[in-house]
């Protein structure tokens, strides 16, 4: 999703919170700051609808829950408030202090990138997350193409890529110790001629 700077004056996190209660569209919080987000593809829609089905069904039977682009992520570290397509949290799910719609402790997050949020979900994004104590897996979905990040902190701490470009691939996300199908994540993806 695309994000726009929608004001000039600083808010509290309580005044963004408060505005986004009765927001048609949501918004990304950093530091004072309100940025519109804008919405997805068809595309970005069904991967990022295929990731969270695919891992909503895979776990129901373990401890860990998948949540969908509606549950609102705070990185406490970096003051940001954002909307991951899909998280999934293992055990018990700590909440932002008085909120039930702001999680802060995913072990795993998906993004589908788009081409206007590719470098800042790869970036800034991406090293804020790194300061989730709980996070073990990152996987970045492009739309336009097969092609999987999938970023993974093995037990000596330090970030490791594996890429994946052939619907025919499974992988693990570690954490979980649970394998997706590429094909499945990429299901209904119309492929626009380039």
């Amino acid at each position: 999703m695309a994000l726009a700077r929608i004001q000039s004056k600083f808010y509290t996190a309580e005044e963004y919170l408060a505005i986004e209660i009765t927001a048609v569209d949501k918004s990304e919080y950093f530091k004072g700051e309100i940025f519109a987000m804008a919405g997805g593809s068809a595309n970005h829609n069904r991967i990022a609808g295929n990731a969270y089905a695919v891992l909503n069904n895979g776990l129901r039977s373990s401890s860990c829950e998948a949540f969908s682009s509606d549950m609102r992520l705070l990185v406490k570290a970096k003051e940001l408030y954002t909307y991951p397509d899909t998280m999934v949290v293992c055990g018990r799910v700590d909440f932002a202090k008085g909120r039930t719609d702001t999680l802060t402790n995913p072990f795993a997050i998906v993004e589908v990138l788009s081409p206007s949020t590719r470098d800042y979900d790869r970036g800034q994004k991406f090293e804020f997350y790194r300061t989730i104590p709980t996070l073990q897996d990152y996987v970045l979905i492009h739309q336009e193409q097969v092609h999987i990040e999938y970023y993974y902190k093995p037990q000596n701490g330090l970030w490791t890529l594996a890429e994946f470009i052939n619907l025919e691939e499974t992988f693990t996300l570690r954490s979980l110790k649970f394998e997706l199908s590429i094909r499945r994540l990429y299901e209904r993806v119309d492929w626009l001629p380039v």
